[in-house]
């Protein structure tokens, strides 16, 4: 369909009227009926966060303070990037239980080769990001050759990638990394000069507002209801403002720690992988419908490869991040609650447990809830048990919210 002559784009109709009273009323009723419809979007967790933080700040005074945030930010990096690997595994409809062992798998192998066997720490890092890869190709081909259900699959890599990390670490069962090594100061003393902080905030502004003009102008030129200019304009100055403040308070103390903006980056990247390349489109369609996908033409065994391996090598840069921060790997490394909390964290950020539902930024948002919980309890001397139980209630709490927003959504598409 082509628009007739002298018609103006839909975007430039749209500005006109995007400040009147009867424009606002029109914003403000489409988001409603968005909500009504089930749609959601990311509007539960940024409000339980806000709750969290709230609660927190009121317990202890000491939550929202310029140097907590920045050991917030700082513990949101490992967790944070094993999510991101969760989330396109969620994405499929599938779940990888085995990431922990993997992550502590790959720390160990980075220990090892880097300390004992004095390789290029590069070397080292490219060697345990391999293994990492390695264990998500072998998880996504017992899956897609044998037809496994990949619950039962990650389950056994959980016990076999950790029986193998404990061998790799051998009678030692722990190494320190050298504390004057680039790759300890990356995780604990790498953090941003505060004018390149406020440079990358306004670049982030500026890349946000060409892509939404970028494709308002695409869906203009289709004849598509797009978003306004004055609406994309509103929407980057407020991130704008926000990533300035942020990188502000964050600069009160000790600033932008570079591992930090490193999990941004990865996340950013997954997200235009994710919404701006035909693999990204395949993942989504084979989690919506697998057979749909496959009739389409999509190789959903390929999709499937890919992103078990993407997933498990995600989980090894996270163990390595890990490694870095603590400055030491053990037979505990990737244990305990860090398969768990990666899990939590893709959930609660939004990443659907059904299939087909969910995006990158899901893995920053679910990891800011945890990681938040975890340092508000800390703050309060409360003991672990309690972080768990309160973990695990906002887990089934966003569970909830995913299944009856699908439910929502069903009956809005039957009405």
């Amino acid at each position: 369909m082509t628009r007739a002559s002298g018609e103006r784009p839909h975007v430039a109709l749209a500005d006109e009227e995007m400040f009147s009273p009867q424009g606002v009323r029109a914003a403000v009723g489409s988001i409603v009926e968005r909500i009504r419809g089930g749609d959601l979007g990311s509007l539960p967790v940024i409000v339980g966060l806000a709750l969290i933080w709230a609660v927190f700040q009121a317990l202890n005074p000491v939550f929202l303070s310029s140097t907590n945030l920045v050991n917030l930010t700082m513990q949101c990096a490992a967790i944070g990037t094993i999510a991101l690997g969760i989330v396109l595994v969620l994405l499929l409809g599938e779940i990888d239980l085995s990431v922990g062992s993997v992550s502590g798998l790959a720390a160990a192998i980075l220990a090892v080769t880097f300390v004992q066997l004095q390789w290029n720490p590069l070397l080292a890092i490219t060697a345990a990001i391999a293994a990492g890869a390695a264990a998500g190709l072998l998880t996504g081909f017992l899956v897609t050759r044998f037809g496994l259900p990949s619950f039962v699959v990650t389950l056994a890599g959980l016990l076999g990638f950790l029986g193998v990390q404990l061998w790799v670490l051998g009678d030692t069962g722990s190494i320190n990394l050298p504390l004057d090594s680039w790759l300890v100061r990356f995780g604990q003393q790498m953090f941003l000069p505060p004018w390149l902080s406020y440079v990358l905030a306004a670049v982030t502004a500026g890349g946000y507002a060409y892509s939404r003009v970028r494709t308002a102008q695409r869906r203009a030129a289709a004849n598509l209801v797009t978003q306004t200019y004055a609406e994309i304009a509103v929407r980057s100055g407020a991130l704008l403002g926000f990533l300035l403040v942020a990188a502000w308070y964050l600069n009160l103390s000790r600033g932008v720690g570079v591992m930090f903006l490193f999990f941004l980056t990865l996340v950013v990247a997954a997200h235009i992988v994710l919404t701006r390349t035909r693999w990204g489109r395949a993942v989504y369609a084979v989690g919506g419908s697998v057979e749909a996908a496959r009739r389409s033409g999509i190789r959903v065994d390929r999709i499937y490869l890919s992103v078990f391996a993407l997933c498990s090598s995600l989980a090894a840069v996270g163990g390595i991040l890990a490694a870095s921060r603590l400055a030491a790997v053990s037979q505990s490394s990737g244990a305990a609650d860090t398969n768990l909390n990666a899990i939590a964290a893709a959930v609660i950020g939004g990443a659907s447990l059904f299939g087909g539902r969910g995006s990158a930024f899901s893995a920053l948002l679910g990891v800011v809830v945890v990681q938040s919980i975890a340092s508000g309890l800390t703050l309060l001397n409360l003991d672990s048990s309690v972080q768990f139980m309160v973990t695990g209630v906002v887990l089934v709490l966003a569970v909830i919210v995913d299944s009856l927003s699908r439910r929502t959504r069903a009956a809005s598409g039957r009405a």
